[in-house]
């Protein structure tokens, strides 16, 4: 999975990483030719002491290093430039890919862990990158150029490498082996502390309210002490790590100073020789070193390489149309047509043969107890679940043919749970309409009954709003919300159950002006309040998933039993009627 992202990310950049061996491998070889000049400077500038030959060889030494450095610079230049780029297209395609879900492949991986994979499991990836450019690339060239140069010293002597580098290199893979689910309980673990924080802060009110401070600190404090006994696991595997490494450098070192020695004494070697095959052991032993660093970022990578592409494999299962149907004629005219719904695993359909028309010029309302399908109603028609079974067409069309774009311009939602962004008034109002202007706005406020507060407020439509929207109480959520819809001017408008934090003389001023404004489009209104509905041109009555009445107001208290027992349990007989 991980060589597999990478390749796949990295194709758009096959210039700068050319640039990066390029310049990795001249540094390589300028640092693996420093060695053999030091050689030559003892053998024949030191020891008969020709102090012109030794001016000469340090001054091309000194010429190599100067290279050597502004290849290294220019290497780790393009190598950061591109192991960026790389981070930041997994990012957005990441992002990307997200933003393509339902409800459903959302709920299937969680808010937190969506957040953890597109942030820290992409920075885990990158970093590998840049490391790979910076490390991997010259391990090889500085591990294979140094045996060669070594065995051009002394071809016995070199018989050392065949014992020191594969010890090595098992040590390695054993400790290596080790880390990598440990690595993958780690990114779970992080997901976990991302969700109970999620949840902490959002819900800080619930918790004070109820007093479970205590309980909730020893929820965070049971995951952070996950996390922290995780982390030293493999904190302490790479602990090991180092040091195995250099024992055996150190071992190697003294193996072949003790060697040497002998073939010197014997006149088979010469000091400088010597020298030069001593940091060619050290170049070959620190390569094996590097790659050893990537080796302990390579398990972490690989599980974070999965987590993305878990995402980014993953279809929705609201799949943009192959061949988009366009709208030519906006009329605002919904239609479902033996509509059913079963979510995946579940015994029993949210929804049932369900049929429905909603008109322009009218207000149909669906009411029904909690968990009739009301809400799972209005995601269909607004597209963000497909039918199991049956159509919901617009003007005509299957929404499962028309243009996204054509469809998010049809269509007005304003959900059960009002939410508004980061941001000013102003921008979260033009969410769905950025060519509209400050006098739409005000109009849009004056239609949701929000022009009061929205004066109120020191910057007025350039007050700042934070996430969520939590610096306004939640009716000014849902009246801003209602006012974004207006804004955004469709010919379909979705309510779903926005009105439960007006209260009632409000509620009836803003349905009141929404009438007018609304009066060329088609509005659904899903309700629990009677009050919000009873007037509405025509009212459909759920009952676990299926319509069990149609009709105004009037024609269900005589005729539906459903409808009038929801009615009574608000109202009394004479408000009722």
């Amino acid at each position: 999975m991980l060589f597999r992202l990478i390749g796949r990310s990295l194709r758009p950049y096959r210039g700068p990483i050319a640039i990066v061996v390029l310049l990795q491998l001249l540094q390589t070889l300028a640092a693996l030719y420093l060695p053999t000049l030091n050689a030559d400077i003892i053998d024949y500038g030191v020891v008969p002491g020709d102090t012109g030959y030794i001016m000469r060889i340090g001054g091309v030494m000194l010429a190599v290093t100067l290279g050597q450095i502004v290849c290294a610079a220019g290497a780790v230049y393009f190598s950061a430039r591109t192991a960026s780029a790389l981070g930041r297209d997994i990012r957005a395609g990441v992002f990307d890919k997200v933003q393509s879900f339902s409800a459903r492949e959302v709920g299937q991986f969680g808010t937190p862990s969506l957040i953890t994979r597109t942030t820290n499991d992409v920075q885990q990836v990158q970093m590998l990158a840049l490391m790979t450019f910076t490390l991997m690339v010259m391990a090889p060239i500085m591990c294979v150029g140094g045996i060669v140069l070594a065995l051009r010293q002394d071809a016995k002597l070199s018989l050392l490498l065949v014992v020191i580098v594969p010890v090595l290199g098992v040590l390695i893979a054993l400790i290596v082996s080790r880390m990598r689910p440990w690595f993958r309980q780690m990114q779970d673990r992080i997901d976990g502390i991302n969700r109970i924080l999620r949840e902490q802060i959002s819900g800080i009110r619930v918790i004070r309210a109820f007093v479970r401070d205590t309980h909730e600190r020893e929820r965070f404090k049971d995951a952070n002490d996950g996390l922290l006994q995780t982390s030293l696991r493999v904190g302490r595997l790479m602990a090991l790590m180092f040091p195995t490494v250099m024992l055996v450098m150190n071992v190697a070192s003294v193996a072949v100073l003790w060697f040497g020695a002998i073939r010197i004494e014997d006149q088979q070697m010469q000091i400088g020789a010597l020298t030069a095959f001593l940091s060619y052991l050290m170049q070959i032993l620190m390569s094996v070193m590097m790659t050893t660093f990537m080796f302990m970022m390579l398990p972490r990578a690989e599980v974070c390489a999965e987590r993305i592409m878990a995402v980014l494999d993953t279809e929705p299962t609201v799949a943009p149309p192959i061949q988009p149907v366009g709208l030519p004629t906006r009329r605002g005219e919904v239609t479902l047509t033996d509509v059913a719904f079963s979510y995946p695993g579940a015994e029993e359909p949210v929804l049932c043969n369900v049929n429905l028309a909603a008109r322009p010029g009218q207000t149909t309302a669906i009411i029904g107890s909690t968990g009739a399908g009301k809400t799972t109603l209005i995601n269909l028609v607004a597209r963000l679940f497909d039918v199991t079974d049956g159509t919901v067409l617009i003007d005509g069309v299957d929404v499962r043919d028309i243009d996204p774009k054509d469809l998010a311009t049809t269509i007005g939602l304003v959900p059960q749970k009002a939410y508004l962004f980061s941001g000013t008034v102003a921008t979260n109002l033009r969410y769905g309409n950025q060519d509209a202007t400050d006098e739409d706005l005000w109009q849009a406020l004056e239609i949701a009954q929000a022009r009061d507060f929205v004066e109120k407020m020191p910057e007025g439509l350039n007050t700042p709003i934070a996430q969520g929207g939590t610096t306004v109480s939640g009716g000014q959520r849902q009246r801003l919300a209602i006012a974004r819809a207006i804004v955004h001017r469709p010919s379909v408008y979705l309510f779903d159950d926005c009105f439960s934090a007006l209260d009632q003389a409000t509620d009836a001023r803003l349905r009141a002006a929404l009438a007018a404004e609304t009066s060329d489009a088609a509005v659904v209104v899903v309700a629990q309040r009677v009050n919000t509905i009873r007037y509405a041109d025509r009212i459909i009555v759920l009952d676990e998933g299926r319509v069990v009445g149609t009709g105004t107001h009037r024609e269900l208290m005589d005729s539906n039993e459903t409808y009038r027992e929801i009615v009574l349990s608000q109202l009394t007989e004479q408000e009722a009627a």
